[in-house]
């Protein structure tokens, strides 16, 4: 059967409209919703960025800390005798100072892993000797055996690096006139 009247021909347009309508307006509304919040995200635009933009630039500066911190409490081979795994007195000086001066969240005393396992199990009985000698205001310092070593060099080589800079210092000179531009005293 074929419709030829216009009412049919209008309420089957309607049908089809009504039927794709809601699908239409649920995109539509949608839509200006995500308008809206790109709108919002704009006109904010920095400050919700801020806090993990600086975040990212003191990450590294953190980690740079926390190895400096790691490399001054570090209590090398050279803080140790030989054979016995004793503090020498330079060592003792070392651990005391972490332990009491040092501020509270950094106090955790590195020791270089030793030679062999009685070596540094030697060394760590001796740094706990040493706190247990020391008087200590709040939290005794945790002990960490680590394998990376305290990069130094002997004091010969020091003093020969600084004797070598001081020689090739030029000499100090005065000028040859004053500010007025006349001759100096210094000739």
């Amino acid at each position: 059967m074929r419709y030829n009247s216009l009412f049919g021909r209008m309420v089957i347009a309607c049908a089809l409209f009504s039927a794709t309508m809601t699908v239409v307006s649920a995109d539509w509304n949608s839509f200006w919703e995500k308008v809206h919040i790109g709108h919002r995200r704009n006109n904010a635009w920095p400050d919700p960025f801020n806090e993990a933009d600086a975040m990212s630039v003191i990450a590294p500066f953190e980690v740079m800390k926390q190895n400096g911190w790691v490399l001054h409490n570090t209590i090398g081979a050279d803080h140790f005798r030989e054979g016995d795994g004793a503090l020498k007195p330079s060592g003792r000086a070392s651990v005391a100072w972490i332990a009491t001066q040092s501020p509270l969240n950094r106090r955790q005393i590195y020791i270089v892993r030793g030679a062999n396992p009685e070596e540094t199990n030697a060394r760590i009985e001796s740094v706990q000797t040493t706190l247990s000698e020391t008087q200590i205001n709040g939290p005794v310092p945790t002990v960490a055996v680590v394998d990376r070593t305290v990069p130094t060099f002997s004091g010969a080589r020091a003093v020969k690096i600084q004797r070598m800079a001081l020689e090739r210092m030029a000499a100090p000179r005065l000028p040859s006139s004053s500010s007025s531009g006349t001759l100096s005293a210094a000739q």
